[in-house]
């Protein structure tokens, strides 16, 4: 194999991971992006154009999606120990 097939797996499986970080995190994209608090849906739901965009996003971002994930989970364990004490 030469090298640049190998560069190419690793950016496809990068994308790859993204793509399925996005396709699972939809549901709770919230934590993500938006901060700890959630936002309603739209009246009618998610649409589907919100879901491709979310994967679009996650698929070049998800390292930055996953850090800010973390801090957002930071966020609500500190405030349920404050609640909690």
């Amino acid at each position: 194999m030469r090298r640049g097939q190998t560069v190419n797996i690793y950016i496809y499986a990068f994308l790859l991971f993204g793509a399925c970080f996005g396709a699972a995190t939809f549901s709770c994209r919230y934590l993500f992006s938006e901060g700890p608090k959630k936002i309603p849906d739209p009246p009618g739901g998610p649409t589907l154009a919100s879901r491709v965009f979310w994967v679009m996003v996650c698929t070049f971002l998800w390292p930055i999606m996953v850090l800010t994930g973390v801090n957002s989970a930071l966020i609500l364990a500190r405030r349920r120990r404050h609640s909690a004490a």
